[in-house]
């Protein structure tokens, strides 16, 4: 999955990912870009991948904001952080292996480590999935969404973002390449839910199955069927 126009990388820019914690995806090695110029190289593409996600999730949503006559604020920062604790949020410690939307701050944090090694499991477009995922609850907060069960946020989470991908390839701004379906099916499988889990469970995000369906409704047929008015 690409930009037509993919943004050159500033120097020292913050890079950006984002989405589900699990064990099925992720995990990346600790040899040094140094040691590994093939790592290198797959970290230059992680990179302008990333930079592209944030951009165009930037794109889409300033859109809906404005053709809701509403003004769009993007989220304040994105973080990326390698430690186990080493970022906060509200002052409790997030945890390796993850991706965070923090109300508090206004912010999504991600392990790099984990995040890269997603992107060299599964591929480029989960990437895109990933980042959509959390910067859409972003966008609940600005459209003030709130549930009583933490799936139905999460599940309408993941319709958003499959809105903002449909919409942003609708839009020209990014172009389907052979096999992204497929990575984003084998990713979504990836962070569901176990099936034993009751659906009203906390942390609950939805069973591989219920995170598919809202992904691809909201990809298919668009923001309209995330119930997000």
């Amino acid at each position: 999955m690409r930009r037509r126009v993919v943004a050159a990388l500033i120097a020292g820019a913050v890079l950006a990912v984002g989405c589900a914690v699990g064990d099925g995806v992720g995990g990346g090695g600790t040899t040094g870009a140094a040691d590994n110029p093939g790592r290198a190289s797959n970290e230059d593409e992680f990179a302008t991948d990333i930079e592209s996600a944030v951009t165009v999730a930037e794109q889409y949503w300033n859109d809906v904001f404005r053709q809701s006559g509403l003004a769009f604020e993007p989220v304040r920062e994105i973080v990326p952080y390698r430690e186990d604790g080493e970022v906060a949020c509200a002052r409790q410690p997030i945890p390796a292996r993850n991706a965070v939307y923090c109300s508090a701050g206004d912010f999504i944090a991600y392990d790099i480590e984990w995040a890269f090694g997603a992107f060299g499991q599964i591929g480029d477009a989960f990437v895109y999935y990933l980042l959509g995922h959390e910067y859409a609850h972003g966008v609940q907060v600005r459209f003030g969404l709130q549930y009583e069960y933490t799936i139905e946020q999460e599940l309408q989470a993941d319709c958003m973002a499959g809105a903002y991908l449909g919409g942003s390839i609708q839009a020209g701004r990014l172009q389907i390449e052979d096999g992204d379906m497929e990575e984003l099916r084998t990713g979504l499988l990836a962070v569901g839910d176990d099936p034993s889990q009751p659906w009203f469970a906390p942390n609950a995000h939805g069973t591989a199955e219920q995170r598919t369906n809202a992904f691809f409704s909201g990809y298919e047929r668009g923001l309209d069927v995330c119930d997000i008015s």
